[in-house]
Order: C-alpha cells, then structure tokens, then sequence
C-alpha cells in the first residue's frame, strides 16, 4: 500500500487514499497549524477504532448475529517525551441487539488479539469493554 502526500503550506499535507478518498491533515494554530483537518494522532485514534468495529461486524455476522446499532468511544494515552506514541488504548463498544454476551466477548477478543491490523501496528497496551443494549460486560 502506497499513497502520496502533499504539502499544502504551514502545516497541512493533503492525500489521497488508494480506495480514492481524498483527506486533509493539519495541526493546531498553536503550533502552527490552520485546523483544516484533523490531527494524524487523532486519526490514528479514529483508525483504531473502525477497524476494531469492522473485525467485530463481520465476525457476528459470521455467527449469523444481527448487530442493531454500534457505536464505541475510543480513548488513547500519549507519552509525556516525544515522540509522543500512544502507550495505552481503551475502546469501549455499545452494541444493540440480540446479542449474547460470550458471543460478543469473542469478538471484541479476536478484533484485540488477532484481526485489528491497525492496534496490532501499535506498541500501545490495549484493552476493551463493551455494552449490549446498555449493559455493561467485562
């Protein structure tokens, strides 16, 4: 996988994804940045997150599950010295459905510990909870 990117002036770059999906980065103005996108640690972030929730999808769906509704909160820590790497991650999942829970708890673990190829990129310590239809597992 190969994309190019371009210096827009100050501290944005713009890209084109190789799926044709056009995206801007930038930095805050306090750095120099003109907040014209967002920042490549919080893309990152946003990365870990959709491919965790993907993995997860398509393994319930494989169980023949019908997942309603899925959204998930995804928190990350940084290093205090640079350069400033993401040393631990948590996504919290919120499934709605008929879902039963050690069915749920086995993909949230095989997204964690096998298929998200985004965390498995990172050094970051990561770990997981999840909901279903607003109760919380472990």
């Amino acid at each position: 996988m190969e994309l190019k990117l371009s210096w827009k002036g100050k501290m944005q770059f713009q890209t084109q994804t190789p799926s044709g999906h056009p995206i801007t980065l930038d930095a805050a103005p306090e750095v120099g940045g003109e907040n014209q996108g967002p920042r490549p640690m919080e893309l990152l972030l946003a990365a870990t997150g959709a491919c965790s929730g993907i993995d997860i999808v398509d393994i319930l769906r494989k169980m023949r599950l019908d997942v309603q509704g899925f959204d998930m909160q995804v928190s990350g820590e940084r290093a205090e010295e640079h350069p400033r790497r993401f040393t631990k991650l948590h996504v919290h999942y919120r499934l709605q459905g008929d879902l039963p829970v050690e069915k749920v708890r086995r993909a949230v673990d095989l997204s964690r510990e096998k298929y998200c190829s985004v965390s498995q990129s990172l050094q970051a310590k990561m770990t997981t909870s999840f909901e279903i239809n607003g109760e919380k597992h472990e």
